[in-house]
């Protein structure tokens, strides 16, 4: 069966097996491995990717169902070499151990933050709830969360061009430390 899928800006038509998984199709058909499969039963998380605007289980989702669709995946998220906003806020606030299910935990984070930019605590732990961590106690990966939030509101909307975005970012970053040092 053919389909035809999006995947970070770029089309790629392939024949595939009818039962083949999105999860699948992303990481043996096009070769991008930052999708990770922890669990084939939607459980985990880890395969999380953006698919038509919304975070979605890849392994939940048939290649056929995801045809013609526009999918974004954590190699996706960011821009000319530059982290997107939550990617370096997982970075900065050491919002991962091993890093097997950090993909799938940004990219729903980042389906959080755009929902509701000023998430309580509470309501991004109860919004990471499909996001299975056996590394580490949240508390870290929790706070990414909110800093990534204050980093994306600080430059949105996270679609201006790289110039602009590097700008906001410094200038956000020089602002966050005159903060923090008076």
């Amino acid at each position: 069966m053919k389909v035809s899928i999006t995947v970070n800006e770029t089309s790629y038509e392939r024949d595939v097996e009818p039962r083949t998984l999105l999860s699948d199709f992303i990481r043996d058909e096009i070769g991008l491995t930052g999708t990770n499969i922890g669990c084939d039963t939607s459980q985990c998380g880890a395969c999380t990717v953006h698919v038509n605007g919304s975070a979605v289980k890849s392994c939940t989702v048939l290649a056929a169902q995801a045809d013609g669709s526009e999918v974004t995946t954590i190699e996706g998220l960011a821009r000319n070499g530059e982290l997107h906003p939550m990617q370096l806020a997982f970075t900065e606030k050491h919002g991962l151990q091993c890093g097997f299910c950090t993909p799938g935990m940004i990219m729903t984070a980042v389906k959080l933050v755009e929902s509701n930019p000023e998430m309580t605590e509470y309501e991004i732990r109860h919004g990471l709830e499909g996001n299975l961590c056996r590394c580490t106690g949240y508390h870290n990966i929790v706070k990414a969360v909110q800093e990534g939030a204050e980093k994306l509101e600080a430059h949105s909307p996270f679609e201006l061009t790289r110039s602009e975005h590097q700008i906001s970012l410094r200038d956000a970053e020089r602002k966050a430390w005159q903060r923090g040092s008076s």
